[in-house]
């Protein structure tokens, strides 16, 4: 396949759309007699709702109704999502069918009126009393502690060698203990869903990441064929993870639309998020590392607590990086999860190996300073020849390769290796880094390709723009697939009406539809070969015919061939369309598939009053192929943004007694700002991954994952204080012991 169109830094196709405000998102769609709903919420962690009473909210202007455990429809709970069956389901619990509450800001009453002001005054009248139960908030509560079976596919412990007797063995060493809070989402969109039913059939639009999931999630609870719901998002603002299930918003809308006879829009208010929206978990991790005198090492340990929900299982499989980064003879990984009367946790931009390259890249630079080898060339020692843990090749690793870069293209050898060795006046200057990586995922995914007698293409899959890039990608994709210029083809997505794509997560969406997108082109080829019933292509079986140039032409004569829209022309169609629905092939399980990089900080860090400025930042990347240069880099700025924040800023605070988070509000929950944020460069290496579709692996994820060890590294080598928990505030690190 030729790439005229990919790889090059297109435009965003639906840009313009979102720059001028013609971009409808979930919450901007309207319907003729829409009213408003809105949530009223738990104010406990645990126990039961001992009285509702409702008469001053039901009596106020407007409302049309308010619903509580006593009067709502009753709902069937769905599998939770990453069970036997399509589902986006978040949690077990019954909520607003039952009087008990598992979480605070559980939604109890859902209130509903013509306006959303008069919905929000109702909703304060609404009084809820409680029998309250003591509540497990916090890891070292007594929740129960359970060692998950398995996490995701794979086994929750690897064992190989004997790393306990191998670390106890060893003068060079380090043992210790880093933490990571519970970090909430803040996506810009709010979460929110617009409901309609007409008769027995639900249309809801939705700030969602797999509207498959929903449409099974809302068929299950209200008892409906999944033909009979449509979910919609075709574009959404922000996921992160944070929308990759249905939340009780999801399907509270549709249930109060039922209640009330007519279309209901129900949005989230940004504080209700941090209660009716999972985040990522408070995560504790030991990591030990030893290694011999030239650096090799001989012994690695990563094992650690997760929360989970009571009402969910959800695990962060934190564990996962150190499977398959370094070399080493003795490996012991494990991890286990304690169930919290919190809500249910979820994924959050590259779940486990976000906080896992935290611990692990840490420890590797404490390790580093032990054996006075360059943390650089630490890793060079010991990168492995195969996967540590499984033995499998590795599909196209060039980590190396992109580690060098980013060392070049930060000026890492101007770096004195001695902590507090450096200055820039009364400011201490450190420089640090850090390994990232994550797996290369690929899902189900379907696509329907349709090409018209006027010349143009319409690609149609039901995967998610978020604002990654997606629909760009894909329409680079389909054009150089067809031989089209970019402006004559137009990309379909987030519908269920459209051919069938699993969730936009796990950075996996791109090649899983691509997978889709290509094998429908070459269905395609068939479809119109039969419509060539004269002229040069005539007879021909699709073998013997490539497609390209906008048409088909034959592979024995390649300048012999004819153009889709000649070919239909002359057969009288308006168009010819072709569908496919693609499976991960076994090289998922042949290879081990990864994307790497390597992440580069200088800090400055005042001796007085321990504030961090982040002043550099280099990430280089190995990612495959790069569908599209403009937007790759935006996903490499984010990502590494978001981790800058969970390195210096992010953090969810618990009232112990109540457990109400009392940061839920965007002027307490600290999340960075143009000011936080310094010149980032991103880099890649480029090479097509062969084992994978367009050569290409996913970017979403992997810019996040080892930035927030890059800054603690960074901030150590400045002050010779290693902080073990993030975020690393002033008083954390003032706190901290000084080496030396």
């Amino acid at each position: 396949m030729s790439t005229t169109a990919v790889g090059k830094p297109m435009d965003r196709v639906d840009g313009r759309l979102k720059v001028t405000g013609a971009a409808r998102y979930a919450a901007e769609h309207d319907y003729p007699n829409l009213a408003h709903a809105v949530l009223v919420t738990s104010t406990i962690s645990k126990g039961t709702i001992a009285e509702v009473v409702t008469a001053a909210a039901v009596k106020a202007r407007g409302v049309a109704a308010v619903v509580t455990h006593k009067n709502a429809p009753k709902m069937k709970v769905p599998e939770p999502f990453g069970g036997e069956k399509p589902s986006a389901g978040s949690t077990t619990a019954p909520v607003l069918n039952t009087d008990q509450v598992f979480w605070f800001g559980q939604p109890v009453a859902i209130v509903i009126a013509e306006t959303l002001e008069q919905a929000r005054h109702a909703a304060q009248l609404v009084r809820v009393t409680y029998q309250e139960q003591p509540a497990n908030l916090t890891l070292d509560s007594a929740g129960k502690v359970t060692t998950p079976k398995k996490i995701m596919t794979e086994a929750t412990t690897v064992e190989i060698g004997h790393a306990e007797r191998a670390l106890k063995a060893a003068t060079l060493k380090v043992d210790a203990v880093y933490e990571t809070p519970q970090f909430n989402h803040n996506a810009i969109e709010l979460h929110a869903t617009v409901a309609a039913w007409d008769g027995g059939k639900l249309t809801v639009h939705d700030t969602a990441q797999f509207v498959f999931g929903v449409q099974a999630d809302l068929a299950t609870r209200f008892g409906l064929k999944p033909a009979d719901v449509r979910a919609l998002a075709p574009l959404v603002g922000g996921g992160f993870g944070g929308k990759g299930v249905a939340w009780p918003s999801t399907y509270l809308a549709p249930l109060a639309a039922k209640v009330v006879g007519r279309p209901v829009k129900l949005v989230l208010a940004r504080d209700q998020i941090y209660g009716c929206v999972g985040g990522r978990p408070p995560i504790r991790q030991r990591v030990a590392v030893a290694a011999d005198k030239d650096g090799k090492l001989t012994a690695l340990i990563q094992a650690g607590r997760s929360a989970t929900g009571t009402t969910n299982q959800f695990v962060e499989q934190f564990t996962f990086p150190a499977r398959h980064l370094y070399a080493c003879p003795n490996i012991y990984l494990t991890q286990e999860t304690i169930a919290l009367d919190t809500c249910p946790p979820t994924f959050m931009r590259a779940p486990g190996e976000c906080p896992g390259t935290f611990a692990l890249e840490s420890a590797l630079d404490e390790l580093s300073y032990q054996l006075k080898i360059d943390p650089v060339r630490l890793r060079q020692i010991n990168e492995p020849d195969k996967d540590p843990t499984t033995g499998a090749p590795f599909s196209n690793r060039k980590y190396q390769e992109a580690l060098a870069l980013g060392a070049e293209k930060f000026g890492w050898n101007r770096r004195t290796p001695e902590p507090r060795s450096m200055a820039d006046g009364r400011m201490l200057v450190g420089l640090g880094m850090a390994t990232a990586t994550y797996p290369v995922y690929r899902m189900p995914g379907s696509a329907r390709v349709a090409v018209s007698a006027d010349g143009t293409a319409v690609v149609q899959s039901g995967c998610h723009e978020m604002g990654m890039g997606t629909a760009t990608a894909q329409t680079q994709i389909a054009a150089d697939l067809l031989g089209l210029p970019v402006e004559k083809v137009r990309f379909e997505l987030g519908d269920t009406n459209l051919p069938f794509a699993m969730v936009a997560g796990g950075s996996s969406q791109t090649i899983s539809v691509a997978a889709a997108v290509s094998a429908a082109v070459a269905e395609l080829k068939g479809v119109v070969l039969k419509l060539a019933t004269a002229g040069p292509l005539e007879g021909l079986k699709p073998a013997a015919v490539a497609v390209r140039d906008g048409g088909l032409y034959r592979t024995d004569d390649p300048a012999s061939g004819e153009s889709f829209a000649s070919i239909l022309q002359r057969a009288g169609r308006k168009s010819a369309e072709a569908k496919a629905e693609v499976m991960p092939g076994a090289e998922m399980q042949k290879w081990s598939m990864h994307s790497y990089g390597a992440q580069f900080c200088e800090v400055r860090v005042d001796p007085d009053f321990g504030t961090v400025r982040v002043v550099r930042f280099v990430g280089a990347f190995d990612v495959g192929r790069v569908m599209n240069a403009k937007t790759a880099r935006s996903q490499f700025l984010g990502g590494i943004t978001m981790g800058l924040g969970m390195a210096l800023l992010e953090e969810t605070h618990r009232d112990g007694r109540t457990g109400r988070i009392v940061n839920a509000d965007l002027a307490e929950y600290m999340v960075p700002v143009h000011a936080d944020v310094p010149a980032i460069e991103a880099y890649w290496v480029g090479d097509p991954d062969p084992h994978t579709p367009m050569g290409a692996h996913g970017i979403g994820e992997i810019g996040i994952t080892g930035v927030a060890a890059a800054v603690a590294n960074a901030v150590y080598h400045a002050t010779g204080r290693r902080v073990r928990r993030v975020p690393i505030t002033p008083e954390r690190l003032l706190a901290a012991p000084r080496d030396g």
